[in-house]
């Protein structure tokens, strides 16, 4: 009965695997098919890949979904970090609304947060471009780095801070040479995941991108509206591969961080 169950098991996690997987599989696939047709296969190419850097649109969209990722990452994280410590240290009545208020957005549909930073933008009279998109970046991806810096300040304790504060360091002395360092693999492992949001997030970008500030996400939808060809096929391969490798460097900080109690810089 026990081996029933285990081959059972086993079976129907593949068979999931391959619902998930197999979608993707196919459509990388078919960014080598030399033909404009995905219903057949007439032979490997690397042609589509080569025509989507030469056209200028896709780049221009390549561009500002970098600049605003890296953006909004760097200040999600530094907001994210500040916002953690903050809470960590400091004594709040309210402790426990307020962080539910921060991670709110983590849990609230996509288009419910976009169409509310759109009336937000449209109110305060903000026009609609890179800012925008900016800012709904990091709103939407802060949460996500206090929930990676706020579990590596509860596993690492007062101890050290304080050992350091008795020994003569002031506040800043000990938040510089001794917590800083202690989260760093956090902080990265937070800024990755910031980015790799920023960089494939569509919903929320519709509601508040202008005219001139079209992301990949932005540019692929676009495209698939007038049909899907392999440039298509090519450009969002090359936007799963870029997502994967920094979900896994990401993990990679994650795993350091979660296995060393103390990182020496």
């Amino acid at each position: 009965m026990k081996t029933w169950r285990r081959h059972t098991l086993t079976g129907y996690s593949w068979l999931m695997l391959v619902f998930l997987y197999l979608p993707i599989a196919i459509l990388v696939l078919y960014s080598f098919n030399d033909s404009r047709i995905n219903a057949t296969w007439n032979g490997f190419t690397w042609k589509w890949y080569v025509s989507l850097f030469d056209n200028r649109q896709v780049m221009q969209a390549l561009t500002n979904s970098l600049s605003i990722g890296v953006i909004s990452s760097v200040l999600a994280t530094v907001l994210g970090t500040a916002a953690s410590l903050a809470i960590k240290h400091y004594s709040l009545r309210w402790r426990n609304i307020v962080n539910g208020l921060i991670y709110l957005p983590i849990v609230i549909p996509e288009i419910m947060m976009g169409l509310a930073l759109l009336v937000l933008f449209s109110q305060a009279h903000i026009e609609l471009g890179k800012w925008t998109l900016i800012m709904a970046h990091v709103t939407f991806s802060m949460p996500y780095v206090m929930v990676i810096i706020s579990a590596r300040l509860a596993d690492m304790g007062k101890e050290l801070e304080e050992a350091a504060q008795d020994l003569g360091a002031t506040p800043w002395e000990t938040l510089r040479h001794v917590t800083l360092p202690l989260i760093m693999p956090g902080i990265v492992a937070g800024f990755l995941m910031s980015f790799t949001l920023s960089l494939d997030d569509f919903i929320i970008s519709f509601f508040v991108a202008g005219p001139n500030s079209t992301t990949l996400p932005l540019y692929i939808y676009g495209l698939v509206k007038r049909g899907v060809s392999p440039e298509v096929n090519a450009l969002s391969t090359l936007l799963i591969v870029s997502t994967v490798l920094l979900v896994i460097i990401a993990e990679l900080f994650r795993r350091k961080d979660s296995k060393n109690g103390q990182i020496h810089f």
